[in-house]
């Protein structure tokens, strides 16, 4: 292990908490099978005691994936470790994973525990996770701001009672890379049977430091990184999987270690990732965003053009990105239809699938060649369909220059169709009035994205449309080539989310 840095993807259960990136279970699985092909060494599937619904979704992950270890979470408490293991019962490598705060501030304030009773707490949780699996990993959450001799203490106390994995969190993104750097350094100096274990570190990105603490880290001996895809979670994010992975393999002559990544399939799942959680790429965001490689100066043009290291410390080829993909037309059958899907990491049902073809051929008739984005896109509009109360049934838009642009739309309403006509200062500010005044459910919208998911006049146009309402924030995806219509379908989704079951809270590390 000396030589080797274990990546531990936390997208299905901290990225989830970014707001409005919930997930069904049949999106939940494809992430996972995506982790599994980018080979990382663990899945935190859920915290199975949140509610039903986790608990299937880590259940249905642990019984199907056998590429990666699946991790379940839990709090210090008997029955979330219990409903962690019954959750992993069918996991090839199961690990459990449980955690206490550990800070004063936390102790104080929302626990109101002695340092004593944690301490305790922090033992019987991980002697009751041992009854279930070898594997088990304890977290003293907000590990970043408490006191060195009693986080000496309670890792020395996880470790005797049969921890296998220590995690260290920046809970709050409030350390600098030195200073964490030299946190992880003292533990595994100070605690006497710290060989025993292996060190863990989770940042998160309120100061922008998630992934430079990480490294800072793993230059001190921790060899577990706990990130997620795309950086996705919580406030301003976790650290972000791929520049972990891609900063240890370039910089490999520093670091001294790798991961046992996939790289070539960082891209495909951040595309995965971004689609089902609504929450896109933003063009600068190194190794995923879209200009990540581009280069538009003319003295890095002309260096490219003669040697690509003058200006590109990695090819594109390596994570992901390839001009070599296979279009899809009108013309193409279901065979090749299902190929490609399988080749992108999609497995759909018979029902899922011939719907989603129906919707492809659909599109290749608006549409002249079908690339992988909009496959995914399509899979993305199946695959999320959430209980339908409200549906697009028809819609018309006048938008003509000097004139005030009107909507006329339909929607089915539990079944029944249901018409406005509206005015609006633009054709889609027009849409979005006459469906609240179908539905009259007085949600505030509180984004509105649009991103082209591939080049050409052709492209299909994705939306993500965040509403709140009550305090619930949800997030809806549409896709089409009428920006109008995507716009549309993105806003009906949300609403169909906002009066579905809310999603259950999961606790912060």
């Amino acid at each position: 292990m000396a030589d080797r840095v274990l990546i531990f993807d936390t997208t299905l259960r901290d990225g989830e908490q970014s707001p409005g990136a919930s997930m069904n279970q049949d999106e939940k699985m494809q992430i996972a099978r995506a982790l599994e092909r980018l080979r990382v060494d663990v899945i935190e599937a859920g915290f199975p005691s949140a509610s039903k619904g986790d608990f299937a979704s880590v259940k249905a992950i642990a019984d199907e994936i056998r590429g990666s270890q699946i991790c379940g979470l839990a709090r210090a408490r008997e029955a979330d470790i219990d409903g962690a293991g019954e959750a992993l019962a069918g996991a090839a490598d199961p690990r459990i994973h449980t955690f206490i705060a550990t800070s004063d501030i936390h102790l104080r304030a929302k626990l109101k525990m002695s340092r004593d009773e944690v301490h305790e707490m922090a033992v019987a949780a991980v002697k009751r996770a041992r009854k279930y699996t070898d594997n088990v990993e304890f977290s003293a959450e907000d590990a970043g701001r408490t006191d060195s001799d009693f986080l000496c203490r309670i890792v020395e106390a996880a470790i005797d009672a049969g921890a296998t994995t220590i995690n260290i969190p920046d809970t709050v993104g409030y350390a600098i890379p030195h200073e964490f750097g030299e946190r992880i350094r003292m533990l595994r100096e100070r605690v006497p049977n710290s060989d025993r274990a292996t060190f863990s570190v989770h940042c998160h990105n309120d100061l922008g430091l998630a992934v430079s603490n990480s490294l800072a880290a793993v230059e001190n001996g921790a060899r577990q990184v706990e990130c997620t895809v795309n950086g996705l979670g919580e406030r301003a994010g976790n650290a972000a999987m791929e520049e972990v992975v891609m900063a240890l393999r370039t910089r490999s002559d520093h670091f001294g270690v790798d991961t046992r990544i996939e790289t070539t399939e960082i891209v495909p799942t951040s595309r995965l990732v971004a689609t089902v959680s609504g929450f896109a790429v933003q063009n600068n965001k190194a190794i995923v965003g879209a200009n990540a490689f581009a280069h538009e100066s003319g003295i890095h043009q002309d260096g490219v053009l003669k040697e690509r290291e003058t200006y590109e410390i990695i090819t594109a080829e390596s994570v992901g990105w390839s001009r070599n993909r296979m279009v899809l037309g009108k013309l193409s059958g279901r065979n090749a239809f299902r190929t490609r899907l399988e080749e992108l990491g999609v497995h759909l049902d018979g029902d899922q699938f011939e719907a989603t073809f129906e919707r492809f051929k659909a599109l290749a008739d608006r549409k002249r060649e079908i690339f992988d984005e909009d496959l995914l896109a399509l899979v993305n509009d199946e695959v999320t369909r959430v209980a339908e109360r409200f549906k697009l049934a028809r819609l018309h838009v006048c938008s003509d220059t000097g004139q005030t642009p009107e909507a006329q739309l339909t929607l089915e309403v539990d079944g029944a169709e249901q018409s406005a006509t509206t005015s609006g200062d633009g054709p889609v500010d027009a849409a979005f009035k006459a469906v609240e005044t179908i539905t009259d459910l007085d949600a505030e919208l509180k984004l509105y994205s649009v991103n082209a998911i591939t080049g050409g006049t052709d492209a299909q146009g994705e939306v993500t449309v965040r509403l709140e309402r009550g305090g619930r924030i949800v997030n809806g995806q549409g896709a089409d080539t009428d920006i109008v219509a995507a716009s549309v379908k993105a806003y009906v989704h949300a609403l169909n989310k906002l009066m579905g079951e809310p999603p259950a809270k999961h606790p912060q590390l």
